[in-house]
């Protein structure tokens, strides 16, 4: 490496410099492929560069600029402000008015802009002073004005497979003018044990490498062991932002686990979320949540095992606590299912909204004073423990004005069985007394 770039980190040092360095996103590079075009300025337009850290957002805009012979302007989203953007729009105009050359305003992190701060640069894109390249990690359809998506390409970049990122250590580990120049060895398996560790990031495998290797540069026999690989390893954490997209893309596949009845699943997830460094009293709140909504009724069991494993784990901590979670994520994993619960009480607040304000029928109101009475409030009201069987069979208890609805549809599934059995009976009970009734 040359002495003007040794202060620089081996990741900066070792950015692609043209596309056939780049390595990884097959869907978006290569022949036919959405993104060469943009690489090859054909035509150079703005573009959003959607991914997790480490796999080339910066990297891939920087080629299209000097593919596209454009002026190159990078700001970051979390240092930079309005006048930041100003500046930038009043050099595009001076280089457009110089050379007729345009210029490329690269944002990291675009989705750290509010709404305000992303206007203030919106009409510059529109009348082409500037092209606009944002980079983010989080989905822009959330994140980002519908003016600005409306106006640049989405481009979904994937995190690096182990095997990128070797490729990439590999070649760090060799090149002669900006990485290692061979002056550290490194077997395969401590190359593939860093990459793995690198977890999908480029720059973080990147990282790892030259960690190592100055540990390595320090014996006298300079090698990458399988002890130092473990001493920069240690730690590592995988990918999660705990409130961005990896933490809900996490939950989600957590839930749809317990739901699809895969224990095995469930705890891969949630051992996922707390590597990351999830909070475990987010898990069990969200799997009360599930005990209702896809178990319920099947297995009652399960909200009260939730609740006991969240007052477990509030006693004991991390990462005691953390099992007593685990036991009642496979205890609803294997349990029968059920969403009828959810259904109907969806459906029920749906018409609470949409059918207006329903009186209450005089035989159900409550009728505490001599006034109510009076009025008739609880007149013609059937006990139910006075009837035959606790049942009064043919009463209605919805608006008189209203017709009877069936929200809840047990299904055939453990408890819901024998409720689903009992209640068919009812309704039917139900029809025959109020046939009686009308052929009187």
């Amino acid at each position: 490496m040359t002495d003007s770039s040794a202060w620089r980190p081996l990741a900066d040092r070792m950015r692609p410099r043209s596309p056939a360095e780049v390595v990884g996103q097959p869907h978006l590079l290569g022949p036919a492929k959405p993104l060469s075009g943009l690489l090859a300025a054909d035509p150079l337009h703005s573009a959003i560069l959607w991914g997790p850290p480490g796999t080339g957002k910066t990297t891939l805009a920087r080629l299209v600029a000097h593919a596209g012979d454009a002026g190159f302007i990078a700001l970051s989203a979390v240092m930079s402000g309005v006048k930041d953007i100003r500046q930038a729009v009043e050099k595009a105009k001076e280089s457009m008015a110089v050379d007729g050359s345009r210029t490329i305003l690269f944002l990291d992190e675009v989705h750290r802009f509010n709404k305000a701060q992303q206007d203030a640069f919106l009409p510059w894109v529109e009348d082409g002073t500037l092209i606009f390249i944002g980079a983010t990690t989080e989905n822009p359809s959330f994140e980002l004005n519908n003016a600005l998506l409306s106006r640049a390409r989405v481009y979904v970049l994937k995190a690096l497979a182990t095997s990128d990122i070797s490729t990439l250590l590999e070649r760090a580990l060799t090149d002669q003018d900006r990485g290692l120049r061979g002056a550290v060895r490194c077997q395969p398996e401590q190359l593939e044990q860093l990459a793995l560790a690198a977890d999908g990031d480029a720059r973080r495998g990147l990282n790892l490498l030259e960690l190592a290797a100055g540990l390595a540069e320090t014996a006298e026999l300079p090698e990458i062991t399988a002890e130092i690989v473990a001493e920069v390893a240690t730690g590592s954490m995988r990918r999660f932002d705990r409130g961005g997209d990896v933490f809900y893309d996490q939950i989600s596949a957590l839930h749809k686990a317990v739901r699809g009845s895969d224990p095995d699943a469930a705890l891969y997830w949630f051992a996922r979320m707390l590597d990351g460094g999830c909070d475990p009293l987010y898990v069990a709140r969200r799997m009360v949540r599930m005990a209702s909504e896809d178990i319920g009724n099947a297995d009652p069991r399960a909200l009260r095992i939730t609740l006991d494993a969240w007052e477990t784990y509030d006693r004991l901590g991390s990462p005691e606590g953390e099992l007593a979670l685990a036991q009642a994520l496979v205890f609803m994993a294997s349990a029968a299912k059920s969403n009828a619960v959810y259904e109907a009480y969806g459906a029920a607040v749906s018409d609470a909204r949409e059918l207006g304000s329903r009186e209450v029928p005089e035989r159900l109101r409550n009728a505490p004073t001599r006034l109510a009475k009076a009025m008739g409030h609880g007149k013609g009201y059937r006990y139910a423990h006075a009837e035959p069987g606790g049942f009064a069979a043919g009463e209605s208890y919805f608006p008189d004005d209203m017709d009877e609805r069936q929200y809840y549809q047990p299904v055939a599934a453990g408890l819901e069985i024998q409720i689903g059995e009992k209640l068919a009976a009812l309704r039917k009970a139900n029809q025959l007394a109020r046939k009686k009734s009308t052929s009187k």
